[in-house]
């Protein structure tokens, strides 16, 4: 049981590391896109202010959101106040809806400024269809889960449909992404053309491949069993009195982890319980 323990935390911090790696580089990509060929980043009404709309998204309303996503699923804060956790998951969702209509902003602006029709494009449709469900899922999470007398019933029935509704929405803002930037390659390139494979488009190619890989990733590690966060009756918390997170020693270690992701006990308390003379000589021997 031990080694099928650190098998799968292993198979964690292997996906972990890997999509939080991807969704930097696709980050750098966007960067290095409206930076190179794209003509940097302003805010003038031109075409360095729409700029911010690739950058914002994919910074906030994806690779944000995917942390967000996920968080929950982290070991090592298996131990830490599950109210605390709400509040973290809840912030870093806030903070990509903030981004995210601050590039709806920004490109808004510059449809405006130029004379441009808005909302005539499936890509328009789609994410303005995101947010839109976005902003309810974040209004309601916060109403049902962080307001004390909602009741545990309606909490519990919630449950299912806020998970699916946060995958829904977190592959929707892919989707709408990958509609996006392929739609502003079709639109900019002239000469050369878009079908006649230039290094930008070949390099926003790669950017939309990391994208959605990000969003696999991100979608594996919350689908996963094995690795979700036991419930406060398996593994109940270690609260300090500002509410964070406190082990029974110092830290959690290794084995801690391990054990927490398979939703085994630790095995020193386990020996503990099998053997509680030795217990109460050790208590005696520090008195």
């Amino acid at each position: 049981a031990a080694e099928m323990a650190m098998e799968n935390y292993k198979q964690f911090l292997f996906f972990l590391a890997t999509s939080l790696s991807v969704g930097f580089v696709a980050v750098v990509f966007v960067l290095r896109w409206v930076l190179y060929f794209r003509g940097g980043l302003a805010w003038d009404g031109d075409q360095a202010e729409f700029n911010w709309h690739p950058v914002l998204t994919v910074t906030g309303f994806i690779f944000i959101q995917g942390i967000a996503i996920v968080v929950y699923r982290l070991p090592w804060t298996w131990k830490c106040s599950k109210l605390m956790m709400k509040f973290i998951h809840a912030g870093l969702n806030t903070l990509a809806f903030i981004i995210a209509i601050i590039s709806l902003v920004a490109v808004f602006d510059f449809h405006n400024t130029k004379n441009i029709p808005n909302m005539y494009s499936l890509h328009s449709w789609v994410g303005l269809a995101a947010v839109i469900l976005y902003a309810l899922q974040l209004l309601l999470g916060l109403c049902i889960y962080l307001v004390p007398i909602t009741p545990v019933s309606i909490r519990a029935a919630f449950m299912p449909i806020h998970v699916f509704s946060g995958l829904f929405i977190f592959a929707s803002v892919i989707a709408a992404a990958l509609m996006g930037i392929t739609e502003k390659l079709i639109f900019s390139l002239n000469n050369p053309k878009y079908s006649s494979s230039p290094p930008e488009a070949i390099f926003v190619n790669v950017l939309g491949l990391l994208l959605l890989l990000y969003g696999a990733l991100i979608l594996w590690i919350a689908t996963r069993s094995p690795w979700k966060r036991p419930s406060e009756q398996s593994a109940p918390a270690r609260l300090t009195n500002g509410g964070g997170c406190k082990s029974d020693r110092e830290g959690l270690t290794m084995s801690d982890s391990v054990a927490e992701v398979r939703n085994e006990p630790d095995p020193s308390s386990e020996a503990r319980r099998r053997n509680p003379n030795q217990d109460e000589a050790g208590q005696r021997s520090t008195m």
